[in-house]
């Protein structure tokens, strides 16, 4: 757990950073942020989406995420979240943009720190080896985009560290066991819809397209349960044709 405690540290810090940035910057200067922040986003998610193995089981994830994400409203839950945390950490008095900024922040935040391979794997190998190389270097990325990110959203993206202490601890402690079970296809695939959810962050920071990314959670669950059960899906159809 010593690399998530360290992860969760420089998002808190970067979180700091991003906070004296944002004070000082004028509004001119935050579309530069905002555009700049869309775009890296956006080329982060376009990476990750390539690792997939199988196109089909990208859209079909998405596709069945999204179907269940929406029935559940969990993108209302989660910034209901982000809100009732602001309210507890005295900032009642706040108008509602500020209160939406805070939530969207922790929403967005927190996808982007934890949907990619590198939380995982890196997990993984810090639970079962003790090998804290992969999570130590994702810290540091965290950290710097935690800074473009707070300067973007405000102080939400802090909040994130939670999420990152109770997801990275969780693949952390469980590593041994879910490993072999996700297996590289499972990991690849979780990485890719991760991707595509930072993908519709992009958009969103771009003006282009604005989405309910939270609904589309559950897709990354989908992604490596269809990844898992691929081979046998592929068998039963071979078997139908022949």
């Amino acid at each position: 757990m010593f690399a998530t405690y360290i992860n969760c540290l420089t998002v808190i810090l970067g979180s700091l950073l991003g906070l004296l940035v944002k004070n000082r910057l004028k509004d001119s200067y935050k579309q530069v942020v905002f555009t700049s922040s869309g775009l890296v986003t956006l080329v982060i998610g376009i990476s990750m989406a390539l690792q997939t193995g199988s196109f089909l089981i990208l859209i079909f994830s998405t596709i069945l995420g999204g179907f269940i994400g929406y029935a559940l409203s969990i993108e209302d839950a989660v910034l209901s979240l982000g809100t009732w945390m602001e309210s507890r950490l005295g900032r009642k008095g706040r108008d509602e943009e500020a209160a939406k900024n805070f939530a969207l922040g922790f929403l967005n935040a927190s996808l982007l720190f934890c949907s990619g391979a590198m939380t995982v794997v890196g997990s993984i190998q810090a639970g079962t080896t003790g090998d804290y190389q992969l999570l130590l270097v994702k810290s540091v990325m965290d950290g710097c985009m935690a800074i473009i990110f707070t300067a973007v959203y405000g102080p939400g993206v802090m909040a994130s560290a939670l999420v990152i202490l109770v997801y990275q601890g969780f693949f952390t402690l469980a590593g041994g066991f879910i490993s072999p079970i996700l297996g590289e296809s499972g990991i690849n695939e979780l990485s890719a819809v991760g991707g595509v959810l930072l993908m519709m962050i992009g958009f969103g920071l771009l003006d282009i397209r604005k989405s309910k990314t939270g609904n589309f959670l559950p897709a990354m669950v989908v992604a490596p349960l269809l990844a898992m059960l691929a081979p046998y899906l592929v068998a039963l159809m071979a078997n139908l044709v022949s």
